[in-house]
């Protein structure tokens, strides 16, 4: 089985095209992600048929668990299915479905190659019961609930892109946080039904914050593109940032544009690493 091992800001990931290849995705991705026996990576994406838009994504964690959607995976996949003329643009977008909908990318090339993927992420969803987070006070949006994890104090806000997000601001600096010790207690949470990923933000200005995130059945990433997309809607809710900001993650910068009913667009760089052939299947 032929895989092409593929990043966004370091958010590395192994793309397959499944269209005619059936395997055990899950087992798969707990082998292949592996990073001392296997090929080590984030997640495995897999290019596969649509019958609702122009390609489908479907992304497999490191555990094996199935995501509903991935903003960094999803620009590495468009470039991988628009570099080799799997798809190719209509009326100036890529349509690609995912389980939580249809996204429509934009990019821009280099010659022959895509260097640069926007994606119009959709509406951010803020109602607790939805995200989903079981909590008594189901305000929405919840931008301040307070939970304490390992000794620590957090106050949280919860975001879905898809995907459920918890978004704590703090005032030391994110690189001193025990992420490590914090992020799997959060994630598994009781009042996280479908487990959640935790992001840790400092505010670095009007367009600018600095963050770590730790993601839901994979760990702690360099970069988390539902994670950045999160991070802004809550960073604005909260009034820290505006309709542009600059999320910056140890893997690089990813670009989160805002509308006044929380569309999120997701602006970053998809790069193509290695090339190579997976012989157990």
């Amino acid at each position: 089985m032929k895989f092409v091992k593929m990043h966004g800001t370091s958010n590395d990931y192994i793309v397959i095209d499944a269209r005619d290849v059936s395997a055990d995705w899950r087992r798969l991705a707990q082998v292949m992600c592996n990073r001392h026996t296997g090929i080590g990576s984030d997640g495995i994406l897999l290019v596969t048929s649509s019958s609702s838009a122009q390609i489908k994504m479907r992304m497999f964690n490191p555990d094996g668990s199935e995501a509903e959607m991935c903003g960094n995976g999803i620009r590495c996949l468009a470039k991988f299915v628009l570099d080799r003329g799997i798809c190719s643009i209509e009326d100036g977008v890529l349509t690609v479905e995912t389980l939580s909908g249809i996204k429509t990318i934009q990019v821009t090339w280099n010659g022959d190659q895509v260097t640069q993927v926007r994606v119009d992420m959709g509406y951010a969803e803020l109602n607790p019961s939805r995200i989903p987070v079981n909590i008594e006070d189901g305000t929405t949006p919840t931008l301040d609930y307070p939970l304490t994890v390992e000794g620590i104090d957090l106050v949280l806000a919860f975001v879905s892109m898809g995907n459920p997000h918890a978004v704590a601001f703090i005032d030391t600096p994110v690189e001193d946080f025990p992420l490590q010790r914090v992020g799997p207690v959060v994630e598994n949470h009781p009042i996280f039904p479908q487990r959640v990923n935790l992001s840790i933000v400092n505010t670095k200005g009007k367009d600018q914050v600095s963050a770590r995130v730790w993601e839901r059945g994979v760990g702690e990433t360099l970069g988390c593109g539902t994670g950045a997309c999160a991070i802004g809607v809550a960073s604005r809710l909260k009034g820290f940032t505006e309709d542009y900001v600059n999320v910056s993650l140890p893997g690089g910068i990813i670009a989160v544009t805002l509308t006044n009913d929380y569309s999120v667009v997701l602006d970053g760089p998809a790069e193509e690493v290695f090339s190579g052939e997976w012989l157990d299947c």
